[in-house]
């Protein structure tokens, strides 16, 4: 079963920007967190120069955005603007156009204990997780945000300044280095001056990051019974009947020289226990074996008492970075999400087998 691809665009701020009982703000920082955003972007500070705020009603124009602009300022996503449109979210913008997200900025209202600004990313960490002085400064700074943990994974993205990162339960979201501003947004292309979409670029990058970090010892792996020709990482429950039609295949990309590897990634209440079982098998081989009969025959199991160890829920807190909203979720070694059907002609060639 797959989780629902529509998720509330209101959906993390509710989820993020909760704080525990003993971290509500006092009234007068409640007061200040309910300033509409145009007022907060009214008190921004930095310079809009007429050529700038020309320069990117010129490209929106052109890219196709037919709704009013009432106004354009610095936004508190650092190196962007704010393009405030009439009757629909505010959008922010780079200066040279090229990315933009849409969405409200929502205020954190933990208390801001780092405030110097440490060294912004470059193009060469675009997709790469931030430095650990970075995520130390960012969580020192979101202590009344409940959901967050050193566990949390951040990543660079093209736009410096602006970090993307996911709850371990894989809801996206973007933030200001300094962790004062949160969104739902994700960040979009212009090139040639038309939407291309989401930044693929940094998508790959940080799926590669990702990837890497994985415990291969903790993968189920079945290998490439000819030539390999393709890698892929999948995403995989127990309990999910398209995880269960997808391992169906698993012999047929073997043999077309596809190497599979499982990532335990449990979505359904009552997988945790069973697949920390199967996990808890004593080599690769029983491993294998007793995630083979879980998914073609249904024989599931929770773990044994003398299962005292979790190898399941460290390489899915990890792979929290993938941002997974369904299972089985598809990943080429590359980095690059499979999205469509597996059980369509599309996804050999996906990977590049005849």
């Amino acid at each position: 079963m797959k989780r629902s691809l529509l998720i509330s665009t209101t959906l993390i701020g509710t989820f993020i920007v909760a704080t525990t009982a003993c971290a509500q703000p006092t009234p007068k920082e409640a007061t200040s967190q309910n300033i509409s955003q145009n007022t907060i972007n009214s008190q921004a500070t930095g310079t809009m120069s007429q050529a700038i705020d020309s320069h990117l009603r010129q490209v929106l124009t052109q890219a196709g955005i037919k709704t009013q602009i009432t106004s354009i300022a610095p936004s508190n996503l650092p190196n962007m603007y704010q393009v405030n449109l009439a009757g629909q979210a505010p959008l922010h913008i780079t200066k040279d156009g090229k990315y933009v997200i849409q969405g409200e900025l929502q205020k954190n209202p933990s208390k801001r204990v780092v405030t110097k600004t440490l060294p912004r990313s470059h193009s060469e960490q675009i997709g790469q997780p931030v430095s650990t002085a970075v995520k130390s400064a960012m969580l020192a700074n979101m202590s009344a945000l409940k959901n967050m943990s050193t566990k949390t994974p951040f990543f660079y993205t093209a736009v410096p300044g602006v970090i993307w990162g996911a709850t371990l339960e894989g809801v996206p979201f973007l933030l200001s280095d300094d962790a004062q501003y949160i969104t739902d947004g994700e960040i979009s292309v212009i090139e040639n001056g038309q939407f291309v979409g989401l930044d693929t670029a940094f998508e790959q990058r940080k799926n590669q990051s990702v990837l890497a970090t994985l415990d291969n010892k903790q993968l189920i792996r079945y290998p490439a019974t000819s030539t390999e020709k393709a890698v892929i990482y999948v995403a995989d429950d127990v309990n999910c009947p398209y995880c269960r039609r997808f391992h169906q295949q698993i012999p047929m990309l073997n043999a077309k020289g596809v190497t599979v590897n499982v990532i335990g990634y449990p979505i359904y209440e009552q997988s945790p226990a069973q697949m920390r079982g199967i996990w808890c098998q004593g080599s690769e081989s029983s491993r294998r074996q007793a995630f083979d009969k879980a998914m073609l025959q249904g024989e599931i199991n929770p773990a044994s008492a003398s299962c005292n160890v979790d190898h399941v829920t460290p390489n899915r807190d990890k792979a929290a970075g993938l941002a997974v909203i369904a299972t089985p979720a598809i990943y080429r070694e590359d980095g690059v999400l499979y999205q469509a059907s597996f059980e369509s002609p599309e996804f050999l060639e996906f990977l590049g087998i005849e």
